[in-house]
Order: structure tokens, then sequence, then C-alpha cells
């Protein structure tokens, strides 16, 4: 049985799904899924104005239009209170996101999507592994796309999975596979060589070299980043765009599916993130601060632990001077555009709380090589920049 094949069939068993598509990318399963659904110009498609580009790129390239809807300030979710305004005789999709972790409130989407008649799609890219009301993230919706590129619950170094419910849509998902362009021997192997320097080098120590270093090289499309450059300048569709699944991230894939102890390697990851952030809660709670809210719903699996700090780049320069690792997503309503915003169809200012949250934020890694030493580095850390941190929730 072929890497691919075996992979495939351990991520049905274990999101309990009928059928899975693989791709390239996370962002490439997601315009499949909107293709597979219909979606092409003159529609429109509601998503979280705290994003990454890549999101509404996928869309755009359907010839689609991109609807924003601010987000709620204490779990960065999209506010379902504010997307039913935002409806017109052309919406077709909402757009439900897992922010760091965190499921949105499907129930409250479902029931105004219903209403309207629209399909509900659910970004998981931070999401595999939580849970809504006790069903695994990605099950829940109409559809389901996540990411398995770096820094996401588990990582084949590039890596996109696709699921729909409706036998029609999956079927159509399947041809889209059938048809993706096979990536070239040059990529898999630049690949393979950045999961094993991944692997070997990038640790707390050489996080902001390494860090600065990745993004260089993927903006001048010098090697297979997670975001190359084009995407970040405008969004325009590369001819290559939809292309297909390796071996070599099956491979990877897999190893996420050993048991140790009778636990799938992934389960036990996530188990660990979830301790970390505990950590992170008790050390906010020593400090006087408030941790992230979690609803009764969903349960949170931390992919990254946010905080809003007073200023960011201040912050940033600290944390970098004593080796402290730190995350930035999302610099953006639409991570990590800074200007021409228009491009994407976002108009600056209509959304103040993401916009707040994506000028103050900043994450606290939660991976598998966050030990005691780091967690000692880090409670350290923000011990002294107290006095820095807003807290946990955007003040309105």
């Amino acid at each position: 049985m072929s890497c691919i094949r075996a992979y495939r069939r351990i991520l049905e068993k274990y999101l309990n799904v009928e059928s899975i598509s693989l791709f390239w990318k996370g962002r490439v399963a997601l315009y499949a899924i909107l293709k597979a659904l219909g979606i092409g110009k003159g529609n429109e498609v509601i998503l979280p104005a705290f994003t990454c580009v890549v999101v509404p790129n996928a869309l755009i390239y359907l010839g689609a239009k991109p609807v924003y809807v601010d987000v709620n300030p204490q779990t960065f979710n999209m506010d379902v209170e504010k997307i039913e305004e935002k409806i017109t005789p052309k919406t077709k999709v909402i757009l439900a996101q897992n922010t760091f972790g965190l499921s949105s409130d499907l129930d409250k989407i479902r029931e105004v999507a219903d209403k309207h008649g629209l399909w509900v799609v659910e970004d998981c890219a931070h999401g595999l592994g939580g849970t809504y009301k006790g069903c695994k993230n990605g099950t829940v919706a109409d559809a389901a796309f996540f990411s398995t590129q770096w820094n996401k619950p588990f990582s084949t170094g590039l890596g996109g999975i696709a699921v729909a419910k409706d036998t029609e849509v999956a079927q159509r998902l399947k041809e889209l596979e059938r048809r993706a362009v096979k990536p070239s021997k040059r990529e898999e192997l630049m690949l393979k060589a950045l999961l094993s320097i991944r692997e070997k080098v990038v640790s707390s120590d050489t996080y902001w070299l390494a860090l600065k270093t990745y993004r260089f090289l993927s903006q001048k499309n010098i090697i297979v980043g997670s975001s190359q450059g084009y995407e970040l300048e405008r969004p325009v569709m590369p001819e290559d765009f939809l292309k297909g699944f390796t071996q070599t991230q099956a491979k990877k894939g897999l190893e996420y599916f050993q048991k140790v102890n009778g636990k799938y390697r992934i389960d036990l990851i996530i188990r660990h993130r979830k301790r970390v952030a505990n950590h992170y809660k008790k050390m906010l709670t020593e400090f006087g601060l408030e941790p992230p809210y979690e609803p009764d719903y969903a349960e949170h699996t931390y992919l990254r632990f946010p905080l809003l700090v007073k200023d960011r780049k201040k912050f940033f320069h600290l944390a970098e001077k004593e080796k402290v690792e730190l995350g930035d997503w999302f610099l953006s309503p639409i991570h990590p555009v800074q200007k021409n915003f228009e491009l994407w169809g976002y108009s600056y200012g209509e959304n103040p709380i993401a916009e707040f949250a994506s000028g103050h934020i900043v994450n606290l890694p939660t991976h598998e090589k966050v030990g005691d030493r780091e967690m000692e580095r880090i409670y350290s850390f923000l011990k002294k920049n107290k006095d820095e941190i807003i807290g946990c929730r955007v003040p309105i």
C-alpha cells in the first residue's frame, strides 16, 4: 500500500469520515472545496476579518468576493451576531474558522446559514484535534479543510486535507484531486530537506534566525514556503495552484499516527499543547491577568496561546533579545498583508476589534519542543514584562 493511501485511510478513521481528498497545501484544499460547491464569479463568501491572506486568495481565484465580519473580542472567532447583516442574495458560503484551535459557535452559524440557504465550511487550519460539542472539528459543517503545514497541529511540511458530507461534493473533490498538478521532483526534494532541517536544527535558541531566514527565502520564491512572495502581492492565481499531494508528505503524516502507549502521537501532542496552555493560564492568573475565554461548547487545543500586548514591536524585540519564542499570528486582518488591502476587498476601519487584535497580538508556543527549560524562560520573561501585557481579550 502506498504511503498516500495509508495516510488517507488513517485520517478517515481518525476523523470518522467516509472520504478525504489530499492537496499540496491547506489553501488548495479550501479552493477545491469552494470549486466543488460551485462557487464562482459574482458569489460572496463570508469570513472572519482575522485570518490569513491565503483564505481570501482562494475564493478570489474563483471570482468570488470576500465579505469580512468582525470577530468576538474573547474568542478571536467571527462574531456570529454580526453575520446576518452581511448576507446578500449573492452570499453562498459562511467560512467558520477555528482560531488558534478553538471552534466557532457552529450551531448559531448553522441557524443563520439554514435561514438563508447557505453552505457552512469549517476552516480547520488550526483546529485538528479539537471538538465542538463532543464532535471532532471538521465533522460538523457541510465541508471542512485542514492544513498540515509548518506550525499546524501536526506538520507534513506542507499539506491540505478536504472533507465534505455531501456525496456529490465529495466526488467532485476526488475529481479535482485526480486533476491536480503533480508537484515536481525538485519541490518534493526541497520539502524533504526542509522537514529534515526543521527537525534537527530549529529550537528555541535558533527560532528567530530560522524564522527570518525561512520567511525571506519564501517571499523571494527561493524555497517552497508556506506563503510565496506572489501570494502577498496581489490575489492572482498561479497556473499550477491546484497541486496534489506527495509520498513525502504522506510518509511524514503517518508518523503522527504511530501509537505510543496505546495513543496516537498526534493525540499526545494535543495533550501536551493543552498542558502547556494550562501553565500559561496559571502564569497569567499569578500576574493578575485574566486567561483566555473558553466557551463550554468547544475543546480548545491551543495551537498557539494568544496574548495581547501594549507595544508589539517592543515586545518582539525584548523576546528576541532573551531568545524567547513568540509567534505573530495575525499581523493584520488578512495576515501578513500590511498595505493595498483593497486588492482583497478589505476596507480598513470596518472591523475595529479584529484590527485592534491584529495590532497587538502575540502567540506563545505550545508545540512539542516546549519543555521545562523553555517554560522557565517564558515565565521569567513574562513576569519581567507583565506591565507590557494587556491580557487575552480585546478591550472594548
